[in-house]
């Protein structure tokens, strides 16, 4: 299957341009006062709703008030017909949707004044149960006696208490739909392809639901196997786990019924043509249990699933092979490949865990002939609107995206064992970083229940668990690892293009389909179009592209370990929400070893840390490099892969990096341990996790930290310009390695000094000011980097091998880079990027001592005299463009303004907006916790 689905696919998907044709056209007034829905399902048939005096009892929760979390930009991802019009013609928001938006922004100009005593200025008290006298609604859903939803009135999450496990469940499964039933049908259509009949044939629509598509083409019968399947391999909690799923889905559709009939349901529906805002005619579908599989598909794609990128691999080593010999292209690309490099910053500090070590005489190799590789085509037959010019690009980006090497990482940790702390007990800020979305793609929520005790987040119709979050006395959280579970095979052709060998034998692929047709509607006035998706399938994974091999046609697969197995992380975690289950670390490890998809996972409690890296990690013959497509023989294959389920032998949980407390833990999706290499490439000296571990490191030499240290760590780094803080410095050595006599270069040196001085911070002049602090020196770096990368690369590598090398690893990811892995306005910024070879080069030119350098010098071919030439003559270029040159302008920025271009908004996916918030690189969803007592 194609790789991996980088951040920026979710960008695309947003509200359709017709919302604001239609405010054009209709009186909003009248249709409200008219023939809309309620506001609210408050008075809704169906829904027993009372207001409460008094809080339920908190079950057993050790975290003395000292556990706090955040999710913007608000708990209720829902708005009827009306809420979504008033929200586009007047900008209100309806209750709980945008509240957690501004505590989150405040951290940024907040944090330096911050105490224990106003984190939950920016944080909320995550503490079990909602305290008297903040209870703003119970539901017993459906009626039922045994499940209560109660709401708390400063951020509405629901509270869900179960005195039944079915009820339990039935209860989340109601809560969700609640508060995102409209995130959810989209997300099951996106993970079925089938996007465009159900939310419009909008090109980025069509791109979307093809670039997933391409990782998971599931067939129904798949879909439902998958979850029977999970269950069926893990005994009582298995056959648990399918009851639980079969509640939460009743309470979804019970939902989905009280809504219906109370006509408070998600306005979009109307907007998309799915329901009438006058007759109430038109159905909203039941959920069935292939859909969560459908939805899980999408989110393991995008979080979850490392490797592949074999082929572009491929590409730029027969680029150095071509440049300078097979021996020396060799040395040079795996100098920047740095699969194992010395200097790079490790989550888990002590031990050796090798995986994947590079062979020394490799075998099965399947590179391709020089210019025979061509992307296997998805889209057929298109009619209509499908054959304009926006829909075929964004086919060919979505063709595009799914092919590149792997660019996604998210979410972060800083965990610091009791032994470093002031009070002795263990301290934690993490939470994953999955993008900001209208609304959020994950949930908040509290469940208890008979074998469930946790608050925290879930993903949007996976939420039968909490999957991020807190126990009775333990938290946990997760951060991508990317470790490498997805391979390329080169199968040989056989009869005709449709036939491949197979162990020798001569077989057919399999041809899957989605013929997807499109209407104009209110919410996307995308003219009528169809097309057909097609996909062939091998015992090898789905085609992806086709090449000659040594003359032969072959066709390229990818096989991904968690391909088939999307449901089988479902019982580690119920493991982790069950508090009869979890009451250490090893319970701890024991539960996330069940999780099949590549995550990074932390633990703390009261007396203890731990660390363990997730995923199905498939031993692969020996001498097979996984860097480069092998031949689809027996030979090659994983050790005992049975293709009829795509199960294999795999690493041993003892060879995956783990450890119990460890002085300190961070993660920034960088390498986790020694000899064991990501599959993206840019783990090097300098990585975004260096910004976490330089300031967690010098917290923990110093003693004594507080959640209040943590936390302003954690936001300084999250403000911090890599490039300026570990890159810059060295740079400017070699510019200033003899005297700057131009005075527009002196300038800029000046300028770029004091802005390094200062810290190297994107920050605000105060807040609100939406204006940078050091904003020329800012300007004049985001313009020099790219120039001065391409000057001091491009010349020695060649132009055919530094193209290459770029679409194995980007040139840059600034917070305005639009061009980059994750898109403008995002968030996240300074993973990928050539970071780590500008500083192993350039301290190289300056005779410093580098560990696992590049293969050779390039700024200036090694002279620091010409080096200097080259930065000083890019930096002067840089200097003297405008800020509009710069930042350009977009759909949310004129040119030129520099806050806006790097400032962080949540793509709508539904129809209620939010205005963009100050620039920060920090988890989307956020716990700060230091628990006082164990049971």
């Amino acid at each position: 299957m194609p790789r991996r689905t980088p951040r920026n696919a979710l960008d695309t998907l947003r509200t359709p341009r017709g919302f604001h044709g239609f405010l054009k056209a209709a009186s909003v007034c009248a249709l409200i006062a008219g023939v809309l829905s309620p506001l609210s399902p408050a008075a809704a048939a169906g829904d027993t709703a009372a207001e409460v005096t008094a809080a339920e009892a908190a079950p057993n929760d050790h975290c003395g008030g000292q556990c706090s979390d955040i999710l913007p930009p608000g708990q209720n991802g829902n708005a009827t017909l009306a809420q979504i019009l008033l929200n586009q013609a007047f900008g209100t928001q309806p209750a709980h949707a945008e509240d957690q938006l501004g505590p989150y922004a405040n951290l940024a100009t907040g944090y330096p004044g911050l105490t224990n005593d106003k984190i939950n200025t920016f944080f909320n008290d995550a503490s079990f149960g909602v305290p008297a006298g903040q209870v703003a609604s119970t539901v017993r859903p459906a009626g039922r006696d045994d499940v209560t939803i109660v709401r708390d009135k400063k951020t509405g999450v629901p509270h869900i208490t179960g005195t039944t496990r079915y009820g339990t469940e039935f209860g989340a499964g109601y809560a969700a739909a609640q508060d995102r039933l409209w995130l959810m049908d989209l997300f099951r259509h996106v993970g079925r392809g089938q996007l465009t009949p159900f939310a419009g044939g909008a090109p980025a629509n069509q791109g979307l639901e093809q670039q997933f598509w391409r990782s998971a083409p599931y067939t129904e019968d798949d879909l439902e196997a998958q979850i029977e399947s999970a269950a069926a391999k893990a005994g009582e909690r298995g056959e648990l786990a399918l009851a639980d799923v079969d509640a939460y889905v009743a309470g979804v559709n019970a939902y989905i019924d009280a809504s219906d009939k109370g006509r408070y349901f998600p306005g979009e529906y109307v907007l998309t043509g799915h329901k009438d805002a006058i007759t109430n005619s038109g159905t909203i579908e039941h959920f069935k249990r292939s859909d969560l599989i459908a939805l899980a598909s999408v989110i393991g794609s995008l979080f979850g699933a490392g490797g592949g990128g074999e082929v572009n691999n491929a590409l730029s080593l027969l680029a150095a092979q071509e440049k300078y010999g097979v021996a020396e292209g060799t040395e040079v690309w795996e100098s920047f490949r740095q699969r194992n490099d010395p200097e790079a910053v490790l989550t888990q500090q002590d031990g050796s865990f090798p995986y994947l070590p590079t062979p020394d005489d490799p075998q099965g190799r399947a590179l391709p002939d020089a210019g025979s590789v061509e992307a296997e085509p998805l889209v057929y037959d298109r009619t209509g609107s499908a054959g304009a010019a926006g829909a075929t690009g964004a086919s060919a980006k979505a063709a595009d995206t799914a092919v590149t090497s792997a660019r996604r990482g998210m979410s972060n940790a800083l965990v610091v064992s009791g032994e470093h702390t002031a009070s002795g007990h263990p301290v934690a800020v993490f939470g994953p970083q999955t993008g900001y979305f209208a609304p959020q793609l994950l949930m908040l929520q509290e469940i208890q229940g008979p074998g469930i005790s946790a608050r925290g987040a879930s993903f949007a119709g996976l939420s039968m668990y909490v999957e991020l979050g807190r126990g009775q006395d333990y938290a946990w959280s997760a951060t991508t690892s990317g470790q490498d579970i997805i391979d390329t095979y080169a199968v040989e052709l056989c009869r005709d293009d449709y036939h491949y060998l197979y162990r020798g034998t001569c077989t057919p692929m399999e041809k899957v389909e989605r013929h997807n047709a499109w209407k104009p509607t209110v919410a996307d006035s995308t003219a009528a179009g169809s097309y057909t998706m097609r996909v062939w399938r091998t015992k090898y994974g789905p085609v992806e592209s086709r090449a000659t091999v040594g003359g032969k046609k072959v066709a390229y697969t990818t096989l991904r370990s968690s391909y088939l197995h999307e449901a089988d992380s479902i019982i580690g975690f119920q493991m982790l929400n069950d508090p009869d289950y979890l009451n250490g670390p090893e319970r701890f490890r024991g539960a996330v070893q069940h999780i099949n998809y590549t995550f990074n996972w932390f633990y703390a409690d009261s007396e203890h840390t731990a660390y363990y890296n997730s995923g199905d990690n498939p031993v692969r013959a020996n001498g097979v490099d996984a860097e480069f497509p092998v031949w689809a023989r027996q030979a090659y294959e994983w050790q005992d892969w049975d293709p009829a389920g795509n199960t294999a032998r795999y690493t041993g949980p003892s060879a995956h990096p783990q450890s119990v407390d460890q002085d300190y833990y961070v993660s920034w999706n960088n390498k986790q341990a020694e000899d064991y290499p990501a599959a993206s490439w840019g783990n090097g000296s300098v990585h975004r996790g260096n910004l976490l571990d330089d300031r967690v490191k010098r917290l923990v030499a110093e003693g004594g930290v507080t959640r209040t240290a943590l936390v302003k760590a954690m936001a300084e780094a999250g403000l911090a310009d890599l490039r300026a803080e570990d890159v810059l410095p060295d740079l400017l050595k070699v510019v200033e390695s003899a005297p700057v006599t131009d005075p527009a270069t002196r300038t800029a040196v000046d300028a770029l000094k004091a802005w390094r001085s200062a810290g190297g911070l994107r920050t605000e002049t105060s807040a609100g000011s939406k204006k940078y602090a050091h904003a020329d020196a800012i300007r004049t770096l985001d313009a020099w980097w790219p120039l001065l990368v391409k000057a001091e690369f491009e010349p020695g590598l060649g132009t055919d091998l530094y193209t290459a090398f770029t679409r194995n690893l980007p040139v840059d990811e600034s917070p305005s880079a639009a061009h980059g892995p994750t898109g403008a306005h995002a968030g996240s910024a300074f993973q990928y990027g050539w970071w780590s070879y500008v500083d192993k080069d350039i301290r190289s030119v300056l005779g410093e001592s580098v560990k696992g350098p590049l293969a050779r010098a390039y700024c200036g071919d090694g002279d620091l005299a010409a080096c200097r030439d080259t930065l000083v003559t890019t930096l002067k270029e840089a200097a003297g463009r405008t800020a509009a040159q710069v930042y350009p302008g977009d759909d949310n920025c004129s040119a030129g303004d520099q806050w806006c271009a790097d400032s962080v908004i949540h793509r709508t996916l539904g129809g209620i907006k939010h205005g963009g918030i100050s620039w920060q690189n920090r988890p989307t969803y956020q716990q700060v916790v230091e628990f006082t007592s164990h049971r």
